[in-house]
């Protein structure tokens, strides 16, 4: 009886513990019809929104937001303005933090369609240069602030690592690492599970790819949650999921 016992109660830590896995739907936080917010932890959120893109129909979108104090930093934008203004008054509004500045993943919309929004609310931005260049000469906002290789930023207290490894899914793609949460923010150079392919392969370098996620797979094997641009989050297997993707 000792034993059906004690192997109950592992049974039921069990199942607790998978209802308040982060992506249960119970655990998300409604937006807009357009948005949705994932807790983490105390200190950060994934951001997933839904927009209409060419070629591709309804897209989900991940980014991050990740908070110290009163303030928070900005991952990505969802890809219009008008999202992106839902979703900075929601976090002013109902979270009381104040979004102190911004970085996106790389130069396409559903990293930094609602940059020109921030840019009108004075918040600051940082981007790997290469960024910055492609920006201009697409004619789309530009981030304010240029790296090369890598920028620790610091929010309060805690530290905020940006590094550009090469090009992947972009010329530009950076990952955003959060030391004190153990969260690699990959973007869309790593895909989801139930990824198939690479998917949107107009920009990608394909013989730098590899040897990106390599070094993803070297830098950070202590990472705890990695978000892909798209689809669900998880831990490392993500980026070895899409290492495998090269393969096929």
């Amino acid at each position: 009886m000792l034993i059906q016992k004690t192997l109950m109660v592992f049974i039921l830590l069990g199942l607790h513990h998978f209802c308040v896995f982060p992506q249960n739907n119970e655990q998300r936080i409604k937006v807009s019809g357009d948005i949705e917010l994932v807790k983490l932890s105390k200190s950060a959120y994934v951001h997933i929104s839904w927009s209409e893109i060419a070629g591709f129909g309804r897209v989900q979108s991940n980014g991050l937001i990740f908070s110290n104090g009163k303030e928070a930093f900005l991952f990505d934008t969802p890809v219009t303005e008008s999202q992106t203004r839902d979703l900075v008054t929601w976090i002013r509004d109902s979270l009381k933090l104040k979004i102190v500045g911004f970085a996106p993943n790389h130069w396409h919309s559903d990293c930094m369609g609602g940059l020109g929004y921030l840019q009108s609310q004075g918040i600051e931005s940082y981007a790997c240069q290469k960024t910055v260049n492609i920006a201009r000469s697409k004619n789309l906002p530009v981030p304010a602030h240029g790296f090369k290789d890598s920028l620790q930023l610091h929010l309060g207290n805690q530290l905020i690592d940006l590094y550009y490894f090469g090009a992947a899914h972009s010329l530009d793609n950076i990952v955003v690492w959060i030391p004190s949460e153990r969260i690699l923010f990959a973007g869309c150079m790593v895909k989801s599970l139930n990824s198939k392919d690479l998917g949107n392969t107009a920009d990608d370098d394909l013989i730098a790819y590899p040897k990106t996620i390599d070094k993803l797979l070297t830098k950070f094997p202590s990472a705890k949650i990695v978000i892909p641009g798209h689809g669900e989050f998880g831990g490392m297997e993500l980026i070895r999921h899409t290492r495998k993707l090269m393969d096929n």
